[in-house]
């Protein structure tokens, strides 16, 4: 019996996996004409606060 289900687009994979490996930060999707153009990732690096440390 054939699976109907259809699949997803490749793009989806490609934002999952930048979503995953990702802490903190933006995944940003470009669209162009109704279609994925582009997919950006920013990331933000947390450097930890003096009230952080003082807590350790």
């Amino acid at each position: 019996m054939p699976n109907n289900t259809p699949s997803p687009p490749d793009w989806l994979e490609l934002v999952r996996e930048k979503v995953q490996s990702l802490r903190f930060g933006v995944v940003q999707i470009l669209v162009h004409d109704s279609k994925v153009t582009q997919i950006e990732r920013t990331e933000k690096t947390r450097l930890p606060t003096v009230k952080d440390e003082l807590e350790e």
